[in-house]
């Protein structure tokens, strides 16, 4: 009986539970069935991924404090993401379960949802798909809600998450527009009410109104009942004070984050402290107060997370104070405790750049330029400008290098015989002094090591055996040497031969001499002999004066750099002033003294009227008096210009006139020396002397330009064709063309230059031929050398066609053209015009086969 009753409760259970999973069935029993799994099964397992995924992505999130935060802190990547491209796993997980509820669970019976969670699996699946930056169908979602569930509880809720969907989407406008309609019509709860407040505020952001932005976060910060809000909002009013220039209430702004203390995170604790130090400005009164303040910070335990901020705000105070010392320090300092922040590391290499730069440590400063590039996100203005001020200060670099090599040698070069004695023999004398100490200091370390093994176990069992019997000191000797010496021969002198690499030298002098064929190895007879180093020192005037020569171009050139690029007027003057002292190549001097009236002018020194009066008296004929003279001759577009020369120049090089182009570009060159036009100049002037004067010249010409403008666009242009493409024109060998009747075939009439005339006849006249024949070949006059031009007939497939058409011209009773021509290989011909040598082709093809 027992037995059957259970029998029959089961199999009632069962018929229930089957009829309570229909989602079809409007009844209390399905709807409550599916409610409850939806809230507790579902939608319970899909909340959970969904704020592991959330707490991941805060967790992973570095702000930047240098700029004003986003209201939300979620990292918006540039790409657009697909569907089922690269999501967040416990994202996917909640979209999953919202997927799953809504598809086994929602009960739309009559055009009405009868499961009432149902809005809170489209609300779920539409906050997921907007952490995985997938907001159009995340939209969807919200929009689904809004406009499906008019009852819903949630309408509120999913209002404020498509707005925040369409400010990611940058509508602005209209995410302001709904906003403010919610908050006219809706009641809303304090949390909801501060959620749309703040979304409002990153909407004004966007729209760079900070002051009306303002206002909505402190309307978000009174309603908020999370103090890690209530902090990030009061950050964000602080940085936007600051934008307007507000300093004191910003100031207020970050006193009320530090009222709230441990109550709202540590990070924005710690920088509202940093900002208020940087809103002060240090005075004798309170630089004090300001010192013991960041020693505060600095002490405080609770900070260390914070170090490198701190470090970092610490090094600025003291470069404030002109402690540079106790400033590089702190820098170094917030260095090594940066973890994974690119600002930071990106700020305090900048600043240590700028410092050795100020000092004129302009390699430590090109090395920390260096390192600001890979901490700034590229195609940036800021990344662009601080590449620019790399290039330019590898420029300075070179330029300097050049400066101290040459001063360095020159002074040698001018020392009394017994002055540079006295000088390389006190080098020496140094060198040996420091051997010995690291001799003394080497054995001293080895007499403590074996004292110490003395006292050890092993030395205290072999105490009083001879060393080489002494198997533990011998093996201890052993080991201690190899460490110290390495694998040394048995030889004399053996501790200097495998040292015989130059040491560093500590007189810039002597580490010009060492400069001047590259890093050498000394033998230890040369590194103490005084006649290796006075050999070293050049004893021709010309190599002097060309070192002179060197030294002034560079010390000009760096006076430019340092005006037009770096706005240095002080080390500009320096520099052209030590070009005039020099006794500089005529070309130097005129644009010297111009740069010179120019930086005095502009500080407002006395000197500039002098130098004026200089230029007009000493060059009156010169541009640069005439533009003294006459100051809109500058400002009109003068047809007489160094840009409009360089245009006539280029037009003449289009028309073949190369002679012109070269003589005219020296004229104008001399003329305009010291404009950034001349590197232009010199490589038309190259390009022109190589077709006409043919590959050595033209070598000649680029070595030229990428010697005397290395860091120009041109010098390095120049450098790259004579490394790249000059190594595959060099060749000057003719290809068999008894072998290639198929290629490229050109049909050539030679011509004196002095006879155009019937060369343009003749062009004129073989254009319309290919015209009359509806032939596909191009005619060119070209020009050979000085005294020879061509004319040729481009694009013939073989060598038989070539010679058919020099037949056809030549019996044909409508053209006779009866010229000297002769057929010839495309890359032969290319190699006639780059090496000049159709004399050696002729002979080849003259010459009888075997």
């Amino acid at each position: 009986m027992k037995l059957r009753n259970t029998i029959h409760i089961l199999w009632l259970s069962g018929i229930l539970l089957l009829s309570s999973c229909s989602t079809k069935k409007d009844a209390f029993v399905n709807r409550n069935w599916h409610a409850l799994n939806t809230k507790y099964n579902v939608l319970y397992n899909g909340n959970l991924a969904f704020e592991e995924g959330r707490d991941q992505l805060n967790e992973s999130y570095r702000d930047n404090y240098w700029e004003v935060l986003p209201v939300e802190r979620l990292e918006v990547k540039d790409e657009i993401k697909l569907d089922s491209e690269d999501n967040n796993p416990n994202f996917e997980r909640a979209e999953d379960k919202a997927t799953k509820a809504i598809q086994k669970h929602s009960m739309e019976i009559g055009n009405q949802e009868r499961n009432p969670q149902t809005d809170e699996a489209f609300l779920l699946l539409g906050k997921a798909r907007y952490f995985d930056q997938r907001y159009v169908p995340a939209i969807e979602a919200f929009n689904y809600v809004l406009q499906k569930y008019a009852e819903s509880d949630k309408l509120n809720e999913a209002t404020i998450w498509r707005e925040k969907t369409n400010i990611r989407l940058e509508n602005d406008e209209l995410a302001i527009k709904n906003l403010k309609r919610l908050l006219k019509y809706e009641k809303l709860k304090d949390q909801e009410y501060a959620d749309a407040r703040a979304m409002l505020a990153q909407a004004y952001i966007n729209l760079n109104a900070p002051d009306t932005a303002i206002q909505q976060l402190k309307i978000a910060s009174a309603y908020t009942r999370k103090n890690s809000e209530k902090g990030r909002y009061f950050f964000i009013i602080g940085q936007l004070y600051n934008e307007l220039g507000f300093r004191d209430s910003a100031n207020l702004a970050f006193n009320e984050i530090i009222d709230l203390g441990r109550s709202t995170p540590r990070v924005y604790w710690v920088n509202a402290h940093l900002h208020k130090i940087r809103n002060t400005e240090v005075t004798e009164e309170n630089k004090e107060e300001l010192s013991e303040y960041l020693t505060w910070l600095e002490l405080n335990r609770e900070n260390r997370p914070f170090l490198d901020k701190i470090f970092r705000e610490i090094a600025v105070y003291n470069n404030t104070l002109g402690k540079d010392s106790l400033s590089l320090a702190y820098y170094n300092k917030s260095l090594a405790a940066t973890d994974n922040s690119p600002q930071i590391l990106a700020l305090n290499y900048e600043d240590l750049a700028e410092y050795h730069f100020d000092e004129n440590n302009y390699k430590v400063a090109g090395a920390y330029f260096d390192s600001v590039l890979p901490n700034l996100p590229e195609n940036t203005k800021k990344y662009r400008a601080i590449r620019k001020k790399l290039d330019n200060l590898e420029d300075v670099i070179t330029y300097e290098n050049t400066v101290q090599y040459t001063d360095s040698v020159i002074s040698l070069y001018r020392m009394p015989q017994i002055e540079r004695e006295a000088f390389f023999q006190a080098y020496i004398d140094e060198l040996k002094a420091k051997a010995e100490e690291e001799i003394a200091r080497e054995e001293e370390k080895l007499s403590a090591g074996f004292a110490a093994f003395e006292t050890s176990k092993g030395g205290k069992e072999n105490k009083g055996k001879f060393y080489f019997y002494n198997i533990t000191s011998l093996g201890y000797g052993k080991t201690e040497f190899k460490r110290r010496w390495g694998n040394r021969a048995l030889e004399d002198n053996w501790r200097w031969s495998n040292k015989a690499s130059a040491q560093t030298l500590d007189t810039d002098n002597i580490d010009a001499l060492a400069a001047e064929d590259g890093p050498e190895i000394l033998t230890e007879e040369q590194k103490y002999s005084l006649e290796y180093y006075l050999a070293k020192v050049p004893t021709s005037k010309e190599v002097i004066d060309s070192l002179s020569r060197e030294r002034n171009f560079a010390n000009y050139q760096l006076g430019l750099i340092y005006k037009e690029k770096f706005k240095e007027n002080l080390l500009a003057a320096g520099k052209l002033e030590e070009v005039l002292k020099s006794q500089p190549e005529e070309r130097l001097i005129l644009p010297s003294k111009y740069n010179l009236y120019k930086i005095y002018e502009e500080v407002g020194s006395p000197l500039a009227s002098t130098m004026k009066e200089n230029i007009i008296n000493n060059h009156p004929s010169s541009r640069y008096a005439e533009i003294l003279l006459n100051p809109r001759a500058v400002l009109e577009a003068s047809e007489d210009g160094p840009e409009a020369q360089y245009a006539r120049l280029y037009k003449l090089f289009e028309k073949q006139e190369f002679l012109r182009v070269i003589t005219g570009a020296e004229e104008t060159i001399n003329r305009f020396t010291g404009d950034p036009i001349v590197p232009k100049l010199e490589m038309l002037k190259a390009t022109a002397i190589g077709r006409l004067q043919g590959f050595k010249e033209f070598k000649e010409a680029l070595n030229y330009v990428a010697l005397n403008y290395p860091n120009q666009a041109e010098g390095k242009k120049a450098q790259q064709i004579v490394a790249e493409q000059l190594p595959k024109l060099e060749p000057n060998g003719f290809s068999s063309e008894s072998f290639e009747p198929q290629g490229n075939w050109k049909v050539v009439f030679p011509f004196k230059r002095s006879n155009d005339e019937e060369a343009l006849r003749l062009l004129k006249r073989l254009r319309q031929t290919i015209e009359d024949l509806r032939y596909s070949n191009i005619v060119s006059k070209d020009i050979y050398n000085l005294e020879d031009e061509f004319v040729v007939v481009h694009g013939f497939k073989s060598r038989d066609f070539a010679l058919g058409f020099t037949e056809l011209l030549k019996n044909n009773k409508d053209y006779r053209i009866r010229n000297e021509n002769f057929v010839i290989l495309s890359d032969n011909y290319k190699t006639i015009q780059i090496h000049k040598n159709l004399k050696d082709y002729k002979r080849l093809k003259l010459t009888p086969k075997p």
